[in-house]
């Protein structure tokens, strides 16, 4: 069993040290992470890195002023010391002491399933590597190039306010990595695939490195068979899982509580009308599976849970963190979150999806006489301001008569979010997620998003056909 992080006795000494100069808030955040990375690169071990992070984060509100600061020194006069210069920041008026109860929440159950990564002997996570490279390889000799990369991190946080709360949790995560680049007459096609869930080491009883190798492979081989991609507004099925990272990107961020407070989102005075099809539903869910974005509890120590975000098409909710929501009297949702303890929380998406409908995918395809077929988005950018977007796609294909035909390179996706999400004629019966990293303002957390298949009815497609 670990050893606590920190003596409660501690954080609430902290947490009432903090108030003395006047704030009306105060959260000390601690978090003590391990990490582990390889990469193995065209056969041979490129590199091989281990670390450890430890320190607390402290803030302290008073009215509309946050101060903040972080410290690598857990001991009481390190907390101390960040705690006076948190509340320093806040210009904080004298109001004498207050106390300060901590009442410790109940605290997720350690999954008895979960091997730590940290016990995993470096050479069984390179063997992995050296598999997926071999199961690349093995697919064609147009494969030029194999990069294997793995991924895991074992996070464990402790959070108490001034509201008395005291939470902690113990997260867990592992990914595997690898790109292949493919040669042939069209120049170098590249391929990738990197799926990663919230679970130790188990993760490869159900993830074999092969598979990945040589999706990964097929990928970029199909692309040397490629076609020019269309120009035009036509039509578009974003295969399951393909179209999450669109959803995440031109919907959810626009649905983040601090965008709406600001007034820098195109869904900030839509609340209760319909924003998009009545076929789409759309969910944020901390709690859901052992997804890349699932969490016990938020970087401000509530639980994390289920938000239906847009209802058969109506706006019902947004993300909120924990000062946002106390603002405008708002429950909190278990949104906010950080990237370390050097940073200070705010809304953020965990596990975003579109729920499943009732059309069969093959339906699906089938009722469209031309059009795109996308398996997989690369990157991309948006402004939640005004829902606009342009997404590269990595994986997609022509849809000719109803049938899936050949493989299309250079596509890119132009669009609205609103305007896809009104423009969805078709919700599949299945489901997949998509695995990633989400940016916002210089912050990167773990998340996944997901979706069944879908019918766009038109988005603008920039490709390089005549």
């Amino acid at each position: 069993m670990n050893e606590p992080l920190i003596d409660q006795d501690v954080l609430q000494s902290t947490i009432e040290r903090a108030l003395r100069g006047g704030g009306d808030f105060a959260e000390v955040f601690i978090e003590d992470r391990r990490s582990s990375s390889a990469r193995f690169d065209d056969g041979r071990v490129e590199e091989l890195v281990s670390g450890r992070d430890r320190g607390a984060g402290l803030r302290v509100v008073r009215g509309d002023t946050t101060g903040f600061a972080h410290t690598a020194d857990l001991s009481p006069a390190g907390l101390f010391a960040a705690s006076d210069a948190a509340a320093a920041a806040a210009q904080g008026g004298g109001r004498g002491a207050r106390t300060v109860a901590l009442h410790r929440q109940t605290s997720p159950a350690a999954r008895e399933d979960v091997i730590a990564p940290e016990t995993v002997d470096k050479a069984r996570k390179v063997e992995l590597l050296r598999r997926a490279d071999g199961a690349a390889r093995e697919q064609g000799a147009a494969i030029t190039s194999v990069t294997a990369s793995y991924a895991d991190g074992h996070r464990r946080i402790v959070v108490a306010n001034s509201d008395g709360l005291f939470a902690d949790d113990d997260q867990v995560r592992t990914r595997v990595m690898v790109q292949c680049v493919a040669t042939g007459d069209t120049g170098m096609q590249t391929g990738y695939e990197a799926p990663g869930r919230t679970m130790g080491f188990e993760l490869f009883d159900s993830i074999h490195p092969e598979q990945v190798g040589r999706t990964a492979a097929t990928r970029a081989l199909r692309l040397l068979d490629a076609v020019p991609a269309p120009t035009g507004r036509i039509p578009v099925v974003l295969r399951r899982g393909a179209g999450g990272v669109l959803f995440h990107e031109a919907c959810g961020h626009g649905l983040e509580a601090d965008h709406i407070y600001k007034d820098a989102s195109v869904f900030s005075a839509s609340m209760g009308e319909l924003v998009a099809s009545p076929l789409v539903t759309l969910v944020d869910d901390g709690t859901y599976g052992r997804e890349w974005g699932t969490l016990a509890i938020d970087d401000e120590g509530h639980p994390t849970q289920r938000n239906v975000l847009i209802d058969n098409g109506v706006l019902t909710e947004y993300m909120w963190d924990h000062l946002r929501a106390r603002k405008e009297g708002h429950a909190n949702s278990g949104n906010g979150r950080r990237e370390t303890y050097k940073h200070l929380p705010m809304p953020r998406m965990t596990n975003t999806f579109v729920l499943e409908g009732e059309t069969d995918p093959d339906a699906i395809v089938g009722s469209v006489e031309y059009g795109l077929y996308c398996v997989q988005l690369g990157g991309g950018q948006v402004n939640p301001a005004t829902g606009d977007f342009v997404f590269g796609v990595t994986e997609a294909y022509l849809i000719e008569h109803g049938e899936i035909t050949r493989p299309v390179r250079a596509a890119q996706l132009i669009g609205n979010g609103p305007d896809v999400l009104r423009a969805i004629d078709a919700v599949g019966n299945d489901f997949e997620t998509w695995t990633g990293m989400c940016g916002k303002n210089g912050q990167s957390v773990p998340v996944s998003s997901g979706q069944p298949t879908v019918l766009v009815r038109e988005i603008t497609v920039g490709g390089t056909a005549a």
